[in-house]
């Protein structure tokens, strides 16, 4: 998880972007922010990828053949199918209860 992350994020909070040394919050945030996205992109991949794997591959070996192939494509597109409900269903929520803070 370390490819990329630390030198550019690391660097740009040394950098003193602008105001002679100070911290931009907004920045901050925004960098945090994009850090949590990719982190959850490689997580739902990570996760995909193991259960399709486990679901899909009998014996591993150095191709995979068609029922493989259309095991893992069907798997995929309905893990993602699965997670775009499951976050559709959360944001919503989440909505509904800022809305009545």
């Amino acid at each position: 998880m370390e490819s990329g992350f630390g030198s550019d994020f690391g660097s740009d909070f040394g950098s003193g972007s602008g105001g002679g040394g100070k911290l931009d919050p907004g920045l901050i945030m925004e960098q945090v922010k994009v850090q949590i996205a990719v982190a959850n992109a490689q997580e739902l991949l990570q996760r995909m990828t193991d259960k399709c794997f486990r679901k899909c591959i009998g014996k591993p070996g150095g191709s995979l053949d068609n029922s493989e192939q259309k095991c893992i494509a069907m798997c995929m597109d309905r893990y993602m199918d699965s997670w775009n409900t499951v976050s559709r269903a959360y944001n919503s929520r989440l909505q509904r209860e800022r809305a009545n803070m």
